[in-house]
């Protein structure tokens, strides 16, 4: 290896989705309306502790979004919400009563009783 050449490793994702997760995703897309490029989960303010996860589709891709490629396509994390979201994992959960994204965080340091939002 030349001095002018310098290796870089693949940075890993901010987000690790659960094979679950990327078969909801898969459902979503399969279902999304025509012009949708993929997923994207942000986290705007609002709740009891600040913050909560949003997954919506999405259209066009921002120039700082982060992009995941999964099998059933591109699932994006909205720029903003990045620093927040590092290291967490997101699955899908169904059961007798409720379906939905969970998150585990390891930068939340509380969240509302309720569930709906947290705080980092």
């Amino acid at each position: 290896m030349s001095t002018t050449e310098t290796k870089t490793r693949a940075r890993p994702a901010a987000v690790t989705l659960t094979p679950a997760a990327e078969a909801r995703i898969a459902a979503l897309m399969a279902r999304a309306p025509d012009g949708t490029m993929g997923v994207k989960l942000s986290t705007p303010r609002r709740g009891c502790s600040g913050l909560a996860y949003s997954v919506d589709y999405v259209s066009e891709a921002k120039p700082f979004d982060e992009a995941i490629e999964t099998p059933a396509g591109t699932f994006y994390i909205d720029s903003a919400s990045v620093l927040y979201l590092i290291g967490s994992r997101m699955d899908w959960v169904e059961d007798d009563f409720a379906a939905g994204f969970t998150f585990d965080n390891p930068n939340a340091k509380g969240a509302c009783g309720c569930g709906e939002s947290f705080t980092v």
